[in-house]
């Protein structure tokens, strides 16, 4: 059973923007804003393997994703958890995923040659809400 409530579901099911916050080497706090998907089980999002947010994961699984709601924005939620598991992109699926839910085209527009992209599988393990 998930620790996300029934009623604030459906924030991290819109279009909104999840801040991701992870440890630096030196526990520095690093906050920056992905696109987020929600299956029921897992908060995800997109990262690179180049990212400093990637290489801080690897090294302490645990985050914390704040998510305000679009439509309403004193609505949030803050879900703290950890890293459950991190899987490749393969063939970009879920970025391009992303890319039809945040801006509504089939292929995410910016890929960088090179690029070996994951998708991040938080547990939610707590959270805050408004």
């Amino acid at each position: 059973m998930s620790v996300i409530p029934q009623d604030r579901e459906e924030i991290l099911r819109k279009r909104a923007f999840g801040h991701v916050a992870t440890i630096g080497p030196k526990g520095e706090p690093q906050c920056n804003p992905v696109w987020i998907d929600w299956d029921g089980r897992y908060l995800k999002f997109s990262q690179t393997k180049t990212r400093q947010k990637y290489r801080n994961l690897q090294r302490e699984p645990r985050l914390s994703v704040s998510v305000h709601d679009p439509d309403e924005p004193h609505r949030y939620l803050e879900v703290r958890g950890r890293v459950a598991k991190i899987e490749e992109d393969q063939d970009n699926r879920f970025i391009n995923q992303m890319s039809q839910k945040y801006l509504g085209e089939a292929e995410y527009p910016w890929p960088q040659p090179g690029e070996e992209r994951v998708v991040v599988f938080v547990e939610p393990e707590h959270v805050t809400q408004q």
